[in-house]
């Protein structure tokens, strides 16, 4: 009974939920870019490079059929995914420095009422 209270503690804590909505989060963004390479780059690159497409590279080795123009694609997945957290974490990390700054600092608090007070009396008793 014990394990199955601590597992719920541990699943139901911050981090992993939060780790579960990054996953998630992670793999939608995943697709989007994937679409963003073979639909919308790739056809670029290949009409920049006379119309070669990367997804049909491949060399013949024995029996082995090496596609490295797939390879090629997913470094391009790769790059722009890692570009784009690169992104994310820069304005997350402006925003949380933008927090942190501590306000100015207070000017210098003159004495209280009760200190001129006592200046005075003290000032008054001298005389």
């Amino acid at each position: 009974m014990g394990f199955i209270k601590e597992f719920k503690e541990f699943a139901v804590k911050g981090n992993v939920m939060d780790m579960a909505v990054g996953v998630i989060i992670g793999g939608a963004f995943g697709k989007i870019v994937t679409s963003l390479v073979d639909n919308v780059l790739m056809p670029i690159i290949g009409t920049l490079t006379g119309g070669i497409d990367f997804s049909n590279l491949a060399v013949t080795v024995g029996e082995a059929n090496i596609q490295y123009g797939l390879f090629i694609q997913n470094v391009i997945d790769f790059l722009i995914v890692a570009f784009c957290i690169f992104l994310m974490l820069k304005g997350i990390n402006k925003m949380n420095r933008k927090k942190e700054e501590p306000a100015e600092p207070a000017a210098p608090a003159g004495p209280t009422q009760e200190e001129l007070l006592a200046e005075i009396r003290d000032l008054l008793k001298n005389k």
